[in-house]
């Protein structure tokens, strides 16, 4: 029995009856609509995975579960989830900046994928089926699934793939069953920052930026974008996704330190303004823009330094400098956050000590599996989990079939 349906549940529940044809796969979803995440992810249109052929560079991108998730990786990743899909008609793209989409540009294309593979494999798929309780059983079939309808199933063995959200009934079950859970707290998500700095310039973005929350270690870089609410973008929520559980503990209120110069340091962008005053000392400092920003981004951080309307020559070495901690050290207070559109991620789940990566099973519970992120696993946005559900979902399809691989 498989109990989840989206990305991993999908691909063990395919993988397992694919694996063994005489095996009787039954995939239960408690909602009335499977496949949930898959459908909105990448703004619909689906990203699949990321390309990078280096796979120690690739489980970088996870915040927790990259070391459990390197040998996996190695036996099912992005290559093998790209022939994968293309040997069902589906053909992947690359974009620039490395994630990978169907050529459709339509997560539908990957749904109807799913559903076509479970059902010409003989998957069982139930909707509005969520599980209650499972048993273990002394004789017979290892477990005994009580359904929330009423109903009960036995089962040889059961795989949880039911995500890792608060009050998930996979981690109701998984505790039972003598897991350790990792408390769930949310991963991926935007700041909320209200500055004069930044209102009204919804939909600006600078492309090379980097964040860091003040006081920690943290810190990311990539595009950073202004939106209604406050700053999202892939260097936030990589930020957001580091630094999940701190954030959660400070409340979600921390200042942001952003260089929107990135990855120019404070001496190279002084320099650059240096030679800025001494290039065009008649030109307005609004008007001269040498990190190529957004023109009504650098004429904010301008206005900020007290440099609105002045000219270069104008400009003391005081309000130079306070141009240069605008642009490579400017502070944003951070008050609560967003859900990064209609996607949601969280860290936290089930121990991944606890769990055999080469399989998938349960160190604590024999004939019990995971899959995706119901473990304590989560990657920043880019595909990264999608593939750990895929990689996940095909180990152990594969494990609960009886067939090794090595």
């Amino acid at each position: 029995m498989v109990a989840g349906g989206g990305a991993a549940g999908y691909f063990a529940a395919i993988t397992c009856a694919e694996a063994d044809p005489s095996a009787e796969v039954l995939l239960c979803e408690a909602t009335a609509h499977d496949l949930a995440k898959v459908r909105v992810s990448g703004g619909g249109r689906c990203n699949v995975t990321h390309e990078c052929p280096e796979l120690r560079d690739f489980v970088l991108n996870y915040p927790r579960g990259s070391r459990e998730l390197l040998g996996p990786l190695h036996r099912f990743g992005p290559q093998e989830t790209i022939a994968w899909f293309e040997a069902r008609g589906v053909a992947l793209k690359t974009e620039a900046d490395g994630r990978m989409f169907p050529t459709t540009d339509s997560s539908a294309t990957i749904v109807d994928c799913l559903h076509r593979s479970a059902e010409k494999a003989g998957v069982i798929c139930r909707l509005r089926c969520g599980i209650a309780s499972v048993e273990r059983r002394p004789e017979g079939a290892r477990f005994r699934v009580n359904l929330q309808a009423g109903e009960s199933v036995d089962a040889d063995c059961i795989l949880l793939a039911t995500g890792g959200t608060q009050g998930s009934a996979g981690l109701t079950i998984a505790r039972a069953l003598g897991h350790t859970i990792q408390p769930p707290v949310p991963s991926l998500f935007s700041f909320h920052v209200d500055d004069p700095r930044l209102n009204g310039l919804e939909g600006v973005a600078a492309q090379g930026a980097s964040a860091g929350v003040k006081g920690t270690r943290l810190s990311a870089s990539g595009p950073l974008l202004v939106t209604h609410s406050g700053v999202s973008g892939p260097a936030i929520l990589k930020l957001s996704a580091w630094g999940a559980r701190e954030l959660h503990a400070a409340g979600y209120e921390f200042t942001l330190v952003v260089n929107w110069a990135a990855p120019r340091t404070p001496n190279e962008v002084r320099s650059a303004l240096e030679q800025e005053r001494t290039a065009h000392a008649r030109r307005q400092v609004g008007s001269s823009n040498p990190f190529g920003l957004p023109s009504r981004l650098w004429e904010r951080l301008v206005a900020a330094a007290g440099l609105g309307h002045a000219i270069w020559a104008g400009a003391s070495r005081e309000a130079t400098r306070a141009l240069e901690a605008q642009v490579c050290a400017g502070e944003f207070p951070v008050k609560g956050k967003s859900m990064n559109k209609e996607e949601f991620v969280t860290c936290g789940g089930v121990e991944r000590s606890e769990v055999n990566f080469a399989t998938m099973e349960s160190r604590v519970c024999p004939g019990l599996y995971f899959a995706g992120e119901v473990m304590d696993l989560d990657g920043v946005t880019g595909g990264f989990n999608f593939q750990s559900a895929w990689t996940t979902g095909w180990h152990a399809g594969h494990a609960m079939a009886g067939v090794q691989r090595q």
